[in-house]
C-alpha cells in the first residue's frame, strides 16, 4: 500500500479516520457498507505496517493482508454499491457485478487457503506472492466486480470513485511494478475523501426529501 511500515501507519490511521466521519453521518442503514469501506482500508494499510516490520515473510499480517485485499474487497466492494442502490432497476444491474465479485472471490480465497502466502520488500515497495492460477482472468473479474460496481451504480459520486479507481491504479500498478515507490496508500485516502463526501451528499438529499 505505501513505501514504509511510518507511511503505511500514518496513511492508515488517516483514512481509517475519515471511515469513522463517513460512519457518523449515514442516515440510512443501507448505506453503511460503502460509508464503512474506508474503515477497512485504513485497517489494511495498518496491517501492512505489520508486514513491513516483520521484513516480508509468510506471517499471520501478510495472509490477513491478502484476504482483505482479494476476497474481501472482490465481493464486499459490488455488495456495498449493491446495497446503498436506490432502485430496484439499479439493483438488477448491480447483480451481475456482485455475481462476478462472489465467484472471484471464492477462487481467490481457495488460493489464499492453499497457500503459500509471501511477502518481499522490493525497494520502497512490498511484492506479495500468492501463487494465482488463471491470473489474467481473476484480474478481469476483478476490475469488473469492483470498478464496474462504481460506474454502474447510477450515482454520480460513485460514478467518479469508479474513474478514479480505474485512471489511479493504473497510475499506482505502474510505479510498484517499476519497484519504484508503492502509492496506493494516497489512491485508498482520495477514495475515502470521495466517499465522504458521497455520505454527505446523500444526507443533504435525505433532509431535503423530509
Amino acid at each position: 500500500m505505501c513505501w514504509s511500515a511510518t507511511a503505511d501507519l500514518v496513511a492508515g490511521t488517516a483514512v481509517a479516520g475519515v471511515g469513522v466521519a463517513c460512519v457518523a453521518r449515514v442516515r440510512d442503514r443501507r448505506d453503511l457498507p460503502l460509508a464503512g469501506l474506508p474503515l477497512l482500508l485504513g485497517a489494511h494499510q495498518i496491517v501492512e505496517a505489520l508486514v513491513w516490520n516483520a521484513g516480508g515473510g509468510g506471517g499471520a499480517a501478510t495472509v490477513v493482508w491478502a484476504v482483505i485485499a482479494l476476497p474481501v474487497l472482490a465481493v464486499g466492494v459490488p455488495s456495498a454499491v449493491w446495497c446503498a442502490a436506490t432502485t430496484a432497476k439499479a439493483r438488477r444491474r448491480l447483480s451481475v457485478p456482485v455475481l462476478i465479485g462472489a465467484v472471484t472471490a471464492a477462487a481467490l480465497a481457495h488460493a489464499v487457503a492453499s497457500g503459500p502466502v509471501t511477502a518481499e520488500i522490493r525497494g520502497h515497495t512490498m511484492g506479495y506472492s500468492i501463487g494465482l492460477s488463471h491470473t489474467p482472468l481473476l484480474i478481469t473479474g476483478y476490475l469488473l466486480a469492483t470498478v464496474g460496481s462504481l460506474l454502474l451504480s447510477g450515482d454520480r459520486w460513485l460514478f467518479m470513485l469508479g474513474v478514479l479507481v480505474a485512471v489511479g491504479a493504473a497510475v499506482c500498478s505502474a510505479l510498484w511494478r517499476l519497484e519504484f515507490v508503492s502509492t496506493w496508500c494516497a489512491l485508498a485516502a482520495l477514495c475515502s475523501v470521495v466517499l465522504l463526501g458521497w455520505v454527505r451528499a446523500r444526507r443533504r438529499d435525505a433532509t431535503a426529501a423530509a
